[in-house]
């Protein structure tokens, strides 16, 4: 049986392109000649998912955020995780030398399972991964009957 989900040409697009950044971001030649400059692309967190007899378990990395900055919601049949990753500020006699890792407000949606209910859902923030609880549905899950035939 196959999901039904809800086209987002929008955001799909930016995922394309996000992915197309990641593809050929290669050091591009800086101002002054020299391979240092890279291409940063925009911040998406990476998020494991699993599931077993009880539960869908999204877990996402979210380093140097605090639990405040994050925000995890679910509408209309559809989980959403999202927040800002701020740059460092400049500190007076610093420079910095490379900036490779991405900085930037980022949001990641997951459609929910048939099996979930999203009143039953939960999340936690520690050392820097979030993890959200999607607990299963025992009214919602698929149950086969066997029909006799006369």
């Amino acid at each position: 049986m196959s999901t039904l989900t809800t086209w987002h040409p929008q955001r799909d697009l930016g995922n394309l392109e996000h992915l197309l950044d990641r593809l050929f971001g290669l050091p591009i030649p800086s101002r002054n000649g020299k391979k240092e400059a890279m291409t940063v692309a925009q911040w998406t967190p990476l998020v494991d998912i699993r599931e077993d007899a009880k539960e869908y378990l999204v877990k996402a990395e979210l380093p140097e955020l605090k639990k405040e900055e994050v925000k995890v919601s679910v509408e209309n049949g559809e989980l959403t995780i999202s927040g800002e990753r701020k740059l460092e500020k400049k500190e007076k006699g610093k420079k910095s030398r490379r900036t490779e890792r991405s900085y930037g407000s980022f949001l990641h949606s997951f459609t929910l399972p048939e099996t979930v209910s999203g009143d039953k859902v939960s999340a936690d923030y520690k050392d820097g991964v979030l993890t959200v609880h999607m607990l299963k549905d025992e009214k919602a899950k698929p149950k086969t009957t066997e029909v006799k035939v006369q």
